[in-house]
């Protein structure tokens, strides 16, 4: 059948063979195949093809020549490859570094159907040879602690065995990256802190890989930075603080504490400037007797650092002056009367003064008499009945009111008392002495 342009066209497709990754990372001593996935049925066809390889050098040499029946390899490889059949694939013993670079697979695909027609197919497949990493070992300079912005420090990362590895630094488990005071070598396999700062102590680890091998963590190495003093601050449990003025009661025991963020710790000093600045105490602890001061004196704690040759100092004023009880409570824990508090007191307060004028308006002593005197002569004339037989329940404190132009008639009451007969009853109340009130008072009140 002869063959036709058109049909080429239909065959050729890079669906007749399939190479599943372009990239093979071998291992050095250790064997790495070429698979190649062929998509066509071999009894229908015959194939011819070679494998060659293009080393770092750029020489491309043959490998291996091959067709349906024969397979020739380079001498000088027979004992490294192994060509397998039927799907052209290849597979490389004992990697050296030498065996590094691109394996190029060359294939003519003749149908039996189809006379004349030839189907050729290219992949290339890159391959690279190395050796894993061993554990990283980390070494500084200086190996001693260091002050913070006079000294710079050098991290080197170095592994006795792998090749093209890669380093990454770790500074308490967290991954370190290129900033200002921070500088890596191209191979991020040293690091250049300067100056050193106290941010930058703590532990430092290196962790190297390759393509081959997965990241290897070398042993912590610490970092000691001095610094310091920073954020000196002067605290007591006791009195009324306000600002940088403590408060105090007359008598009292105080206890202040001088405390700053330093490597190593600080030296404390404390100082009178109320006394032309007499060092009163060393240590980061102050006691202070109350009786024996003024009404108010200035204090100041000093801090420093013996390495780094710096000192900080926090200045405050001691006032000795009566805590009213709850005060200091409240005033450290800036609490307010709230203004629901303060509406209910204000309310209760105004109820309470009108309950006051309700009963003085209601109950008033003048307006009881008064009531009594204007009351019908009759009325005054009846006898009274008091109820009970014993005058002892009447005990109490009883109220005579003067009212003012009335005393005509005030002396007649009197008058008409001392007229009573001497045999009346003692346990008569003063209901019944009201009852004998004279006939005239009301005239008397009237005038």
């Amino acid at each position: 059948m002869p063959w036709r342009p058109e049909e080429a066209q239909r065959y050729v497709s890079p669906d007749f063979i399939h190479v599943p990754f372009s990239i093979h990372h071998g291992i050095e001593g250790e064997s790495v195949l070429l698979f190649v996935e062929s998509r066509f049925p071999l009894d229908d066809v015959e194939i011819q093809g070679t494998w060659s390889h293009t080393g770092p050098s750029g020489i491309r040499t043959t490998l291996v020549t091959f067709n349906k029946k024969t397979t020739i390899p380079d001498m000088t490889y027979r004992d490294r490859l192994l060509f397998r059949e039927p799907n052209v694939s290849l597979e490389i013993h004992e990697l050296h570094q030498a065996d590094e670079g691109d394996y190029h697979l060359q294939l003519n695909i003749a149908f039996h159907n189809k006379t004349g027609l030839v189907i050729k197919e290219e992949r290339t497949v890159h391959v690279t040879v190395d050796v894993p990493v061993s554990t990283p070992v980390v070494e500084k300079s200086p190996s001693y602690a260091v002050v913070e912005d006079k000294a710079n420090v050098t991290w080197t990362c170095s592994a006795e065995r792998g090749t093209r590895v890669v380093f990454q630094w770790l500074r308490d488990n967290v991954p370190l990256h290129h900033r200002d005071r921070y500088r890596f070598s191209r191979d991020n396999s040293t690091l250049l802190i300067t100056p050193v700062r106290k941010e930058d102590k703590g532990s430092y680890r290196c962790v190297a890989g390759n393509a081959v091998s997965r990241g290897r963590a070398s042993e912590p190495v610490e970092l000691n930075v001095y610094y310091g003093p920073y954020n000196l601050e002067v605290n007591s449990g006791q009195g009324l603080r306000t600002g940088e003025v403590f408060t105090i009661n007359p008598g009292e025991l105080v206890f202040f504490e001088c405390q700053a963020d330093s490597n190593p710790p600080n030296s404390y000093v404390w100082i009178s400037k109320s006394r032309n600045a007499t060092v009163i105490t060393e240590g980061p602890r102050l006691e202070v007797r109350s009786y024996k001061l003024a009404q108010a004196e200035e204090y100041l704690c000093r801090a420093f650092n013996n390495v780094t040759q710096k000192q900080n100092e926090a200045q405050f004023t001691l006032v000795v002056a009566s805590l009213g009880t709850g005060k200091e409570k409240h005033s450290q824990d800036g609490s307010h009367l709230s203004p629901v508090a303060a509406i209910t007191v204000s309310s209760l307060f105004v109820i309470g003064c009108m309950l006051l004028f309700f009963l003085r308006r209601t109950c008033h002593p003048k307006r009881v008499l008064m009531s009594i005197y204007n009351r019908p002569l009759s009325e005054q004339k009846r006898p009274h009945r008091s109820g009970h037989e014993d005058a002892t329940e009447d005990f109490g404190i009883y109220e005579f009111v003067s009212i003012p132009g009335k005393m005509e008639s005030a002396q007649a009451s009197c008058r008409s008392l001392a007229r009573l007969e001497p045999l009346q009853d003692m346990h008569t109340t003063i209901y019944d002495v009201i009852g004998h009130v004279p006939e005239t008072p009301s005239q008397s009140l009237q005038n």
